[in-house]
């Protein structure tokens, strides 16, 4: 590409970008799509893509070879290396503990390189690989590890330290990664060095599970969700076809000519491993892996390395951008969200700090391997509210209302079909047949609409809207008018109990440092913004930061109870 394409890319439009998807699809062998049976029910695929991710890691391998891969810390691996070692691992692991073809291991650790080679290693074992949350304690991780079946867990030195108290009640074998601690049974290394690099002869179906990943949740304990090969392949070619269709109507790259990106989520949730992970696999682009999130330390990153991409949670992008200052971001030319709903508002001021990074963003949840709409360039700019259109060309999305198809413009539940959806949650049959319909459509449990181009805006998850004297508030919607203010940090609205109404609105906010801003200056401001009854009515501010959830969203209901057990800074 030359620097004029680059610098000066064209604008995308609807029916550049129809045209060009289906010139695609009938020139390029590897979009060919054909129709198969998923469990009993009809679903368009692509033909000629990899049948397994074993296969998918083994082809990529091939294709880029010693090209620079992983970044972690100073260590450095390219693609060939991280193979051959997966491989090894793999051998090692099946050699002195017998894990084959549907074995279920756990891997509770911290981004390391050692979870990206054990994921690839436990995919070509055609085992079942259980991401667990690095951030959960000794009961959630015992709960998960219990829950999920596993044979073998794979543990850092922290992770080691929450599962000793409960280590012989498991009676499983624990092997530690990287750090050096008492306790486990064997080393990563160890195993890496017992085994051979070769290729491991299984056969694995395009239906086959690969990976039981649990959802995050504020109560209860979190469902785990399985995932096959043929839907996480579904997904990756699915954001790769969207990937071409958009470079040939920009004549430039949406990753770049030298492409890079930060890995600053965790690996645990389906942002890292899929959109990020397995994705730089197909593009052979390069990650650096962040220990833990640091906007400072994340700009230097990208400078240095000269990165070309980013991903995060909506928070982390505006961080990324205050970081940056006027010096920006030379090299970064898309700046991507996902986990979460961007504030309108932010994506103008990323757009007008980083001239060279466009916005974009994403829907999908655990149960979709990430997939349903994307959406970037022009059009997020033009469209800032919006989380995009289905993802071509296997998605099909539709609001539900009472078990009704609702019209463009109406509110309702968000319905998914694709390939990529999953197969159910472990073992939980009842939670499953809720969420799946009997001809495969995945009820979300979020609700919003689609306009008359198909562009997807996301209401609220069904149990986050405020029901107030009958009338129905958006919780994102405030969210959204708060982080209008330029004092307010981080923002969780919610509902409040109310004898009269029902409900009331309730705001906590996290002010900026160095600003002053008080709640009634705050309250003052949204009511400048919203409805009268959509205006905070109790407003606590914060002395710290939000608490959040393992996928760095925020953990709403911990939120809400400490702040019901202190007088709000403001009740009208």
């Amino acid at each position: 590409m030359n620097a004029e394409a680059t610098l000066k890319p064209a604008d995308l439009t609807l029916t550049g970008l129809a045209t060009a998807a289906m010139t695609r699809l009938g020139t390029d062998p590897l979009f060919k799509m054909t129709e198969a049976e998923i469990r009993g029910n009809a679903y368009r695929v692509f033909e000629n893509i990899p049948s397994d991710l074993s296969k998918f890691f083994a082809e990529m391998t091939a294709a880029q070879g010693d090209k620079p891969f992983l970044t972690y810390e100073g260590e450095r691996l390219s693609f060939a290396e991280l193979y051959d070692q997966s491989l090894r691992f793999a051998n090692g692991l099946s050699k002195k503990y017998g894990v084959k073809k549907g074995d279920h291991v756990a891997l509770a650790m911290r981004n390391y390189p050692e979870w990206c080679v054990a994921y690839i290693g436990l995919i070509s074992l055609g085992a079942i690989v259980v991401p667990l949350n690095a951030w959960w304690k000794s009961e959630e991780l015992k709960y998960g590890i219990k829950d999920s079946e596993a044979r073998i867990v794979l543990v850092d030195g922290r992770r080691l330290e929450y599962i000793a108290p409960f280590k012989d009640e498991l009676g499983l074998p624990l092997i530690l990664a990287r750090d050096k601690a008492e306790g486990a049974d064997d080393h990563f290394d160890t195993l890496i060095g017992a085994g051979a690099p070769d290729p491991i002869d299984v056969k694995i179906e395009p239906d086959d599970r690969f990976c039981i990943v649990y959802t995050s949740g504020s109560t209860g304990h979190p469902k785990g969700v399985v995932l096959t090969h043929r839907g996480a392949l579904s997904a990756l070619y699915s954001w790769f076809f969207i990937a071409s269709v958009v470079e040939d109507v920009r004549g430039c790259s949406l990753v770049g000519d030298d492409p890079g990106i930060l890995l600053a989520v965790p690996l645990f949730h389906v942002t890292g491993s899929h959109s990020i992970f397995m994705m730089s696999y197909l593009f052979g682009r390069r990650i650096v892996m962040m220990r833990r999130w640091d906007a400072e330390e994340a700009a230097k990153i990208i400078n240095a390395e000269k990165l070309t991409n980013f991903v995060g949670v909506p928070s982390q992008s505006y961080e990324l951008m205050l970081a940056a200052g006027n010096d920006g971001l030379a090299s970064l030319i898309d700046i991507g969200s996902g986990g979460a709903k961007r504030p309108p508002d932010q994506v103008e001021k990323l757009a007008t700090a980083f001239k060279q990074a466009m916005p974009s963003s994403g829907y999908g949840l655990s149960e979709t391997n990430a997939l349903a709409c994307i959406i970037s360039q022009n059009m997020y700019q033009e469209r800032p509210g919006s989380t995009g259109r289905p993802a071509p060309p296997l998605t099909d999305i539709k609001i539900v209302e009472d078990g009704a198809d609702q019209p463009r413009g109406e509110v309702g539940e968000i319905w998914i079909r694709s390939p990529a959806n999953f197969e159910g949650y472990w073992k939980l049959p009842k939670e499953t047949a809720e969420a799946i319909t009997p001809d495969g459509w995945f009820r979300t449990g979020d609700l919003g609409y689609m306009d008359a181009e198909d562009f997807l805006y996301i209401v609220d998850r069904a149990k986050d809207i405020i029901i107030r004297g009958g009338e129905n508030i958006s919780c994102l919607e405030v969210e959204a008018a708060a982080y209008e203010c330029e004092a307010v940090a981080e923002a969780a609205v919610f509902s409040v109990p109310d004898d009269v109404l029902g409900e009331r609105v309730g705001l906590v906010a996290y002010i900026k440092e160095g600003e002053n801003l008080s709640a009634d200056a705050l309250r003052e401001f949204l009511a400048g913004k919203l409805a009268g009854f959509k205006t905070p009515e109790r407003i606590w501010i914060s002395p710290s930061a939000l608490p959040r959830l393992g996928t760095e969203k925020f953990d709403k209901q911990t939120i809400k109870t400490i702040a019901l057990q202190h007088p709000p800074a403001l009740a009208v």
